[in-house]
């Protein structure tokens, strides 16, 4: 059977190589190296040790992970070609060497067996230099694929492979996600190599303004208990919820059922839809949060019932997302939003008919009984016009509006007025929804008009002076147009 090799070079010189690592590489009748830029390689080289290095695959591509990928195949192709070659990488080959994961992959399936044999990895020079502890917890960070969510600010964490300036910036972008701008993060190079090693301690915005990044280059974050960094941690939402909710938190919270804040629940909902409305980001950040707050509470509620928890609630939500939508994550196509939307409707109601939930009396005991009126009316129409229970046409609907508005100018009883100004509504809603217009949105807005003009008209009385009662109903209305008069010069700049 063909055999590949692969050797540590360890983190230092030529002197810290152990006996064994040392004499497979001398013996090595084909060595190739991940690349030649490591102290031990020009004292190989002086003793005579030949190779070839893969510094021009680097070169080649725009990333590294094209780099690893064609690395582990020229390797493979060449461990076809002869008995037994030998790849050697710096430091140890299990630890950040993504081309090694690669070829043990690969190898069995191709025939080729592969040997690891260890090296000292930059770990325990770098644990020497800064001297931190390990065992407090610590991160082993790849830098060229850094990402936001795997930074945890409570541990030690070591970000390797930051080969240049180019990588060095990336890793402050993801970083300043998290941490304060100003953070210290410490840079350490050549860590244990005598006369090399470099220690450095900055300030994170100016993490990619040294100029002394090689691939022996490891980035030091310490753990920290700096609330601007923890408090852009979920876990930190959690733990807050929980203590308010123990027999040392608030009374109040502790009082608090899913029935009693059931209502606020509602009212940060619409928090946040009157910033939307505003097109008020700031207030709609913050009353996000309030409206999370409400959703955290409730689930904390269930896991000490011990129905669930917050995590179940988010592994639903994931798991129901990626399956509804397989156009993304899996094999379905939709070339559009109808497509997407019937992708959508379809699995629910497979899921609906898994869990037994399509023998409903009705299609519509779907739509959520606590929807305001409007909202429910027009999901109650959308429904029925999925089965081909609507209008053919526009106009039919506008016929509709105008039969409805004679009969409620007939309507001689204040219960028979209710019921044709329900009925009159609800045409209207139709309306909408032939137009494709959300009818919710739609009042919504006019509801901000007129609140807009209305307040005009208090601001411009308050100015001068006057009162409602001392005003005429032609002067109000006066100071109405002049309300819109100035909206449309606003939309006209």
């Amino acid at each position: 059977m063909k055999k590949l090799v692969i050797i540590g070079l360890g983190a230092g010189n030529l002197e810290g190589l152990p006996l064994g690592v040392y004499r497979a590489i001398k013996e090595a009748e084909h060595l190739y190296l991940r690349t030649a830029h490591h102290p031990v390689v020009d004292e190989l080289a002086a003793e005579g040790v030949t190779f070839e290095s893969f510094d021009s695959v680097y070169e080649a591509h725009d990333d590294f992970p094209e780099v690893y990928e064609e690395i582990s195949e020229r390797l493979l192709k060449l461990a076809s070609e002869y008995t037994t070659i030998t790849y050697a990488v710096p430091g140890h080959p299990l630890v950040a060497e993504r081309a090694v994961q690669l070829l043990l992959a690969k190898a069995p399936e191709r025939g080729i067996e592969v040997e690891v044999k260890g090296g000292q990895s930059f770990l325990d020079p770098a644990f020497a230099a800064l001297k931190v502890d390990p065992v407090e917890g610590f991160a082993l960070l790849d830098a060229t694929d850094l990402r936001e969510h795997q930074l945890q600010p409570t541990m030690h964490q070591l970000i390797c492979q930051v080969y240049d300036t180019f990588v060095a910036s990336d890793v402050k972008l993801t970083m300043m996600e998290v941490y304060p701008d100003e953070y210290p993060v410490t840079v350490v190079t050549a860590a244990g190599i005598a006369g090399q090693e470099q220690i450095t301690t900055v300030p994170l915005y100016e993490l990619d303004r040294l100029d002394t990044y090689t691939n022996l280059t490891t980035v030091y974050v310490p753990p920290t208990e700096d609330d601007r960094a923890l408090n852009r941690q979920f876990f930190r939402l959690r733990d807050i919820v929980a203590t308010l909710r123990s027999p040392e938190g608030c009374p109040w919270d502790r009082a608090q059922t899913h029935e009693s804040i059931r209502k606020n629940l509602i009212e940060e909902t619409y928090e946040v839809l009157e910033t939307i409305d505003d097109d008020d980001p700031d207030a709609m950040c913050e009353e996000m949060g309030d409206l999370l707050l409400q959703i955290m509470l409730h689930a904390q509620m269930a896991e000490e019932d011990g129905y669930f928890t917050v995590h179940d609630v988010i592994a639903g939500l994931n798991e129901k997302l990626i399956r509804r939508h397989p156009h993304v994550f899996g094999t379905l196509e939709a070339g559009n939003e109808a497509e997407a939307l019937a992708n959508w409707e379809a699995i629910k109601k497979e899921e609906k008919k898994e869990k037994g939930d399509d023998l409903v009396a009705s299609r519509l005991d779907g739509v959520p009984r606590d929807l305001p009126a409007l909202m429910k009316a027009y999901k109650y129409q959308k429904k029925a016009a999925q089965v081909g229970f609507d209008w053919d046409k526009l106009a039919e609907v506008l016929d509709k509006v105008k039969e409805e508005w004679q009969e409620l100018q007939e309507a001689e009883t204040p219960e028979h007025q209710r019921e044709e100004l329900g009925d009159l509504l609800f045409a209207i809603v139709n309306v909408a929804r032939f137009m494709k217009i959300d009818p919710e949105e739609a009042l919504a807005l006019t509801n901000k008009k007129f609140y807009s003009r209305f307040s005009y008209i208090e601001q411009s009385l308050a100015e001068a002076g006057k009162a409602f009662e001392e005003v005429t109903l032609d002067e109000m209305e006066a100071l109405w147009q002049a309300a819109k008069q100035e909206e449309k010069e606003e939309e006209a700049e």
